[in-house]
C-alpha cells in the first residue's frame, strides 16, 4: 500500500503447470479514482481469458484465433462490460491492465496504461515486455487532440488535467470523450531466443524509482531470496521515497517449458 490511504492495486496469477490446458496468466492492475475497476478487472479478466485460451488450446490448427487476438478482444469486452455497470453507478475508477500469456514457445504481452513488464535475457540484459501509455507521447497526443480533447501539466502531463496515462480500463467520463481508449499494444517474445531468466511485471509505483535496467540488476542479485527479489525490490521503492502503491510480480524462468512465480 506504501504511502497510499488505500491498496488500489490488484494482481493475478492464473498457472496449469501440469496439464498445460491453457498458457501461464500473469496480470497487473494498478486501480485510480478507487479500487472498483482494478478489483472488477482482476475477478474477471483472467478466468475469461483461461476459458477462451482452453478451447483454443483443443482446436488450434483449425482456429482464426491467436493469443493476440484473443487477449485484445476479452480485454476489450471486460472494457465495455465495466463502463456499462460503472456509469450506471456514476463510478469514474479505472484500471491499468499489464497481462502476460506464457506458454512453452512464446511469451505474449499486452499492456494497456503504465504498469510494466521488463524481462531479463541469457545475457542479462533488460528487454521492455511494453511501453508505457502516457500523454505526452507524440501519438497518443496527436489522438487526443483529435478527439477534442487536450494535456496539461500538473506535476505529471495528464488528459483533460485529469488522468496520468492515455489509455485505461474504465475511467468512463473520459471514454464518453474519446480522449482515452482502452486499446492494449500487444507483442510477442520467442523465448528459445532470449532464454529469459526472469521477468519483472509491476504497477508504476516500481518505476517512479527504478529504471527497467536498475530493476534488472537489483532482482538478478536477489534472485536466491524466499521471493526471487520482489518483496526486497518493493520495500526499496518505498525507501526510496514512492508516494504510490507498488506492486512487483517476479516470475523467475527455469527452463522455457517451466516456470516459478512469486
Amino acid at each position: 500500500m506504501g504511502r497510499r490511504d488505500h491498496m488500489e492495486d490488484r494482481f493475478e496469477v492464473l498457472t496449469d503447470l501440469v496439464n498445460k490446458t491453457h498458457p501461464s496468466i500473469f496480470g497487473i492492475f494498478d486501480g485510480h479514482g478507487g479500487e472498483t475497476a482494478a478489483e472488477y478487472v482482476k475477478s474477471r479478466l483472467p478466468e475469461a481469458l483461461k476459458q477462451h485460451l482452453q478451447d483454443y488450446e483443443k482446436d488450434k490448427e483449425n482456429s482464426v484465433l491467436s493469443y493476440q487476438t484473443i487477449l485484445e478482444q476479452q480485454i476489450l469486452s471486460i472494457d465495455r462490460e465495466m463502463l456499462e455497470k460503472l456509469t450506471v453507478s456514476y463510478d469514474e475508477a479505472g484500471t491499468t491492465c499489464l497481462i502476460a500469456l506464457l506458454s512453452d514457445k512464446d511469451l505474449t504481452v499486452a499492456n494497456v496504461g503504465d504498469s510494466r513488464g521488463v524481462l531479463c535475457d541469457k545475457d542479462g540484459n533488460a528487454i521492455p515486455l511494453s511501453h508505457d501509455h502516457k500523454p505526452y507521447q507524440l501519438k497518443e497526443r496527436k489522438r487526443i487532440k483529435r478527439a477534442g480533447g487536450f494535456i496539461s501539466f500538473n506535476g505529471s502531463w495528464r488528459v483533460q488535467g485529469i488522468l496520468a496515462m492515455s489509455r485505461s480500463l474504465g475511467d468512463y467520463p473520459l471514454k464518453n470523450l474519446n480522449v482515452v481508449i482502452p486499446d492494449p499494444d500487444i507483442l510477442t517474445f520467442d523465448l528459445d531466443k532470449l532464454q529469459p531468466e526472469f521477468m519483472i511485471l509491476a504497477s508504476d509505483g516500481l518505476w517512479d524509482a527504478f529504471s527497467n535496467e536498475e530493476a534488472v540488476r537489483f532482482i538478478k542479485e536477489r534472485l536466491d531470496e524466499p521471493h526471487f527479489g520482489a518483496k526486497s525490490i518493493v520495500l526499496q521503492s518505498f525507501y526510496r521515497g514512492c508516494p504510490d502503491n507498488i506492486t512487483v510480480m517476479v516470475v523467475k524462468f527455469r527452463n522455457s517449458s517451466k516456470t516459478e512465480e512469486q
